[in-house]
């Protein structure tokens, strides 16, 4: 490992395996499958092939959401997708979702199914397939879709870059993190100060905007991903963990947040395929 100070960038650049730090063995500068592998099939219409992380997250939590306002054909099997293990390189996950990333849903309940990959798009599509959680007043949804889009924007800064630089990166860059910790900050005091105007991220009303974001920058100012509540001070900004543990106490984002959840906490349901599922014994 070079120091960065005395790093010079070589004139053409090549992959170095070995150099990638906690999660070097899931990146990679190319795309496509890596083996054959089918993906299991179960017998809901909506099949998620995914893993509890922050984006993943998102998707089972909407999916319990919409099952919780009385919506049955949002009843899904949610698939184990080990990212550590490679299982999204399959070609069977490939062919779901080309960039190789969880969370990706097929929808058999078209006459050809339909695939739908990136978390955003994913929530938006099951938003309006079942009419919920996306308002339909024109100033309203455009106010949601906002949000949502600054998250998939936003997100990339928190955990690409803040996260993996602060918690995950070989080595401990002052510059990276420094760079990545003020534009944290700055999206958290964004947050912080819409959410000082209105309970939820698009108005008055919970909808897709919420359920995007919680999972990422919620799970930040609770203390749950990184370690880093006290390098970011995240008590000072009062707004988003009021609203952050006003969207934790929903029954529906508890059930969401233990499925295809595997290490971290108690509860785990790593695969989903009915409501009974989560009676049963936990790990």
């Amino acid at each position: 490992m070079v120091d960065s100070s005395d790093y010079v960038p070589p004139k053409v650049w090549v992959w170095n395996k070995e150099n990638g730090g906690r999660f070097a063995s899931i990146n990679r500068p190319i795309a496509g499958p890596t083996h054959d592998k089918e993906l299991p099939v179960g017998k809901h219409p909506l099949q998620l092939y995914s893993l509890a992380t922050p984006n993943g997250v998102k998707v089972t939590v909407m999916l319990e959401e919409l099952l919780a306002l009385g919506h049955e054909g949002a009843e899904y099997d949610a698939w184990l997708i080990r990212i550590n293990e490679g299982d999204q390189f399959g070609s069977g996950f490939v062919d779901v979702n080309p960039n190789s990333k969880i969370p990706a849903l097929l929808d058999r309940s078209e006459p050809t199914p339909v695939r739908v990959f990136e978390s955003g798009a994913i929530l938006t599509y099951l938003a309006e397939k079942f009419g919920a959680l996306l308002p339909t007043d024109r100033a309203r949804r455009a106010e949601c879709l906002s949000w949502l889009f600054w998250q998939m924007g936003s997100a990339p800064y928190l955990g690409g870059g803040f996260g993996h630089f602060y918690a995950y990166a070989p080595t401990k860059i002052e510059y990276a993190i420094n760079r990545f910790a003020m534009e944290v900050k700055r999206q958290l005091d964004v947050l912080d100060r819409r959410l000082a105007e209105t309970p939820y991220l698009a108005g008055d009303d919970y909808t897709i905007a919420d359920i995007a974001v919680w999972p990422w920058y919620g799970a930040l100012v609770r203390g749950q991903v990184y370690g880093a509540a006290e390098f970011l001070q995240v008590e000072t900004y009062s707004h988003v963990r009021r609203w952050a543990e006003r969207i934790a106490e929903r029954p529906a984002v508890q059930r969401g947040r233990r499925v295809n959840r595997i290490s971290g906490e108690a509860g785990q349901l790593p695969e989903r395929h009915s409501a009974a599922d989560f009676d049963a014994p936990s790990n």
